[in-house]
């Protein structure tokens, strides 16, 4: 499996290409990602790299352990890194290469030219089935009484109950979504910026995790 990279959405912007095309591309900043923990077949059963992201900065250091839980700062304290706010494992066949606090910075990026995005949507609430399933819903004439209703749910008497599974009123958005093979358009190791072609998923400053692109090739 690839390496899985995190990062914060930090909004969206333009680039031209050679031709002049304007390109709409979402600007992803990522600090270095440190390794927290390597794990061995030996030791877990597995080959896999533990990262963490977005060091937890306080103004007292006596309010950190409010921020991170005794357990998670006997964690960090084994790989002598500071706490972070996010931990990510992936998964590799080899893992000699990597180290306990070890830095992974953006430049992991710079021979791959698709990427996959997942992100937790942005959440919208209750709805109905009309915004939520797009139902067409009933005559729009006064008197109806039936307009943006679900219809009937129900049926005869045998089975004589709702089938489970079927289209309601529920919950819209705040799901972890992926999009795939997103075209990186440019890479800025100084600020540490992953420009990817397209929209990705979830609010501004909201935690993106990006790997190389499963269905495309991913070297240029």
């Amino acid at each position: 499996m690839s390496l899985k990279f995190m990062g914060k959405k930090r909004g969206m912007t333009q680039l031209f290409d050679d031709q002049g095309n304007v390109i709409t591309c979402t600007v992803i900043e990522a600090e270095p990602n440190v390794v927290v923990q390597v794990k061995t077949e030996a030791s877990d059963g597995y080959n896999a790299v533990q990262l963490g992201f977005e060091r937890v900065t306080v103004k007292d250091p006596r309010t950190m352990e409010k921020r991170v839980t005794k357990p998670l700062r006997g964690h960090y304290a084994k790989a002598k890194v500071e706490p972070r706010r996010y931990l990510l494992e992936s998964r590799f066949d080899n893992v000699e290469n990597y180290s306990a606090g070890q830095e992974l910075a953006v430049d992991e990026f710079e021979q791959i030219k698709f990427v996959d995005a997942t992100a937790v949507s942005k959440g919208k609430g209750y709805q109905g089935v009309i915004k939520l399933h797009h139902f067409s819903g009933g005559p729009a004439s006064h008197g109806s009484g039936f307009h943006r209703h679900a219809g009937s749910t129900g049926m005869r008497s045998t089975p004589g109950r709702c089938l489970p599974n079927s289209p309601r009123a529920s919950h819209m958005g705040h799901e972890r979504v992926t999009v795939q093979n997103l075209e990186v358009v440019m890479i800025d190791k100084k600020e540490n910026l992953i420009l990817v072609k397209g929209a990705v998923p979830g609010p501004i400053n909201g935690l993106v995790v990006l790997s190389a692109a499963v269905k495309k090739q991913t070297k240029k």
